[in-house]
């Protein structure tokens, strides 16, 4: 198969240094080189990232924050020098706007339970899209069932998109908080957040941003986008898992109360009362996740090591030519295709149930995602069970691409 005219024109990146920097990519499937394009549900992690967090583990491990000792002061100044790196990642204004948790989920059922529980009352509204992932879904149901609040759903179209016309359209003055994604986890549509956000700070109506699926393949600026919070993922960032953060402007997250309670967020505890920290400490109760914080850490600096621009213009024509590889096999249907995505496919194909499909091109080596990708409104919108996903990183190669392609090409032949 050839290259897309869009792929063979691509700025030049140097996948195959980059490549080198990742182990897991030198592995064989069922005899088979590894074709990994699993990224949006988990991307793999670089050798400075494992380096560090085998370092921490074999001689700085011990509990942070709470000890004089060298092994807890050493365990410390790399937690928090982690949390030193994501701030300059998002351009927060200080450290105390980064607070580290277990991922996105629990960052947005943090803002669910501690800013919204408290504010919201019957008649009140929660406005979000039809886009959304289960996590930015499920915990504003909950808040509204404690509440009496209200869920406003934003449509989409045919192609995916969400319209910021639509979205402001039910921006109405019972709307105390807006929260979409920066992008869709099942069908890569890069949605109009600058607008959005702008539209409803002008309304005073407080904004989340699920990041998730944003942060591996575009810049972010939290002061630039204006947003009140932000919540992203370690391990979709190629860190490890069970890290995440969630930024939140300090005016706010000053005013809000602990989520859960425990050691290490207070400042003094009696049976008569107990005092706070200050924060970020104040949501972060009992032993943090160091070793991941540190990864965290790790890949962000790996990242801040690369040719960003470079790496974005090689995912950009990787998913031009995986479009193209893929629209050209007769009875598959790509689902998505807003005018804007990052760097994943969503397809389906006639007579093919996805499941059997991410098994037939397991057989070959390519790693793929099948399922309803925690989205299953977006399923329900398109009439589908479920699609596969191919979803790419920078060190993904245009031959591998062109693996999956004829691994569906095979699927077809299998249960035509």
């Amino acid at each position: 198969m050839n290259r897309s005219a869009a792929a063979s024109n691509a700025p030049r990146f140097d996948v195959a240094t980059v490549r080198r920097d990742f182990p897991v990519l030198e592995r064989r499937v069922r005899g088979l080189p590894l074709a990994y394009l699993d990224n949006g549900a988990s991307a793999q992690r670089p050798l400075a990232v494992i380096e560090a967090v085998d370092d921490y583990e074999r001689r700085h491990h011990a509990n942070v924050h709470r000890g004089v000792h060298t092994l807890s002061q050493e365990a410390t100044a790399l937690y928090e020098g982690a949390r030193d790196r994501v701030v300059e990642f998002l351009n927060a204004r200080s450290r105390a706007e980064i607070v580290f948790v277990r991922g996105t989920t629990e960052a947005v059922n943090l803002v669910a339970q501690s800013w919204a529980r408290p504010r919201l009352s019957a008649g009140d509204e929660v406005l979000i899209t039809h886009l959304e992932h289960h996590a930015n879904i499920v915990p504003w149901q909950m808040v509204c069932e404690q509440t009496g609040a209200r869920l406003v759903v934003a449509p989409i179209d045919e192609r995916g998109e969400v319209h910021a016309e639509a979205v402001e359209a039910l921006m109405g003055p019972r709307v105390r908080l807006f929260a979409c994604a920066h992008v869709s986890n099942a069908l890569g549509t890069v949605l109009p957040v600058e607008r959005l956000v702008a539209s409803a700070r002008a309304r005073g109506i407080t904004t989340l941003l699920d990041g998730a699926q944003a942060v591996p393949h575009l810049p972010v600026d939290v002061r630039a986008l204006g947003c009140d919070f932000y919540a992203f993922s370690g391990h979709k960032l190629f860190a490890p898992t069970g890290i995440g953060v969630l930024y939140g402007r300090e005016a706010l997250l000053e005013s809000m109360p602990p989520w859960q309670g425990g050691g290490d967020m207070i400042l003094r505890v009696s049976f008569a009362g107990t005092t706070y920290n200050e924060l970020p400490y104040k949501f972060e109760a009992g032993t943090p996740n160091i070793s991941g914080a540190i990864g965290l850490g790790a890949a962000i600096d790996y990242l801040s090591g690369l040719d960003l621009g470079g790496a974005h213009a090689h995912e950009d024509a990787l998913l031009a030519h995986a479009s193209h590889a893929l629209e050209g096999i007769p009875g598959l249907r790509i689902v998505g295709s807003a005018s804007r995505k990052a760097s994943l496919v969503s397809f389906v194909v006639q007579g093919v149930h996805p499941h059997d499909l991410g098994t037939v091109l397991d057989e070959v080596g390519v790693a793929i995602r099948t399922g309803h990708h925690c989205a299953m409104p977006v399923m329900e919108f398109f009439r589908l069970p479920a699609t596969a996903r191919a979803s790419f990183a920078f060190y993904n190669t245009f031959e591998e691409i062109d693996r999956l392609a004829a691994g569906v090409q095979r699927a077809r032949q299998l249960f035509g």
